[in-house]
């Protein structure tokens, strides 16, 4: 014998509703400029952490200047080259996602007029830039599935594409990089160049005096280069 069955709570009937009506667009906007906000936090808080480890890397330079632990100080400023660039690369991800969260209000004036989202190809460049950014990839490729569904971009396409920015060859950084931090960080500690750059590295901002000729800050020039050849030999035995 079946039992009749009474209609469904009426709470329970608008879950099931809501589970499967689509969102406005102006609430996905509201959504994605959020998520963009929680990202950006994360990109000032990875700023900030790399900033402080610099500082420490800073330290520990300027201690092997003063036991001219060349080889050290050059390891540890090739690590500071690293991470500057990494800082501005996570400068250049908080813009284009700032440039995004721009678009996407111009987008809410859209829907308040026509009623819809618009296809936008600027949003489609700046998505695409983002998903192939190894730091923010995994959030802005599940943002930009949303955007696509909803109709504001095309399809994003690019799992077998690799980080825009690729992997850092630090071999491959000039010397001029390295030297430049050394000079900031430990300037009157003489560092190994190039042949074709055989000089001191001098302090940044030193002050400027009239000094007689065939010294520099009071020690012979001989006596430094002396002293260059020392290192130098010290570095390539080792």
């Amino acid at each position: 014998r079946r039992v009749a069955r009474g209609p469904r709570p009426p709470q329970l009937a608008m879950g099931f509703m809501a589970l499967f009506k689509k969102k406005e667009p102006k609430d996905l906007v509201r959504e994605w400029q959020t998520k963009i906000r929680t990202e950006m936090r994360g990109v000032d808080r990875q700023i900030r952490d790399i900033t402080r480890e610099e500082k420490g890397v800073q330290k520990s330079i300027k201690d092997c200047a003063k036991r001219e632990d060349l080889r050290s100080m050059r390891v540890l400023a090739k690590e500071i080259v690293s991470s500057r660039k990494t800082v501005a690369r996570l400068h250049e991800n908080k813009a284009q996602m700032n440039s995004v969260s721009m678009m996407l209000t111009e987008q809410l004036a859209t829907v308040r007029s026509v009623g819809h989202l618009e296809k936008s190809t600027e949003v489609l460049s700046a998505m695409n830039l983002l998903t192939r950014n190894a730091a923010v990839r995994d959030s802005m490729r599940e943002m930009s599935k949303e955007m696509a569904k909803s109709g504001l971009i095309e399809e994003i396409v690019n799992d077998a594409l690799e980080d825009i920015h690729g992997v850092d060859d630090l071999e491959g950084e000039t010397e001029a990089e390295v030297n430049k931090i050394l000079a900031e960080l430990a300037g009157e500690v003489t560092v190994s160049l190039p042949a074709s750059e055989k000089t001191k590295v001098a302090p940044v901002a030193a002050p400027k005096e009239t000094e007689p000729q065939g010294e520099t800050q009071g020690v012979p020039i001989n006596d430094l280069q002396a002293r260059l050849d020392a290192i130098r030999a010290v570095e390539e035995a080792s």
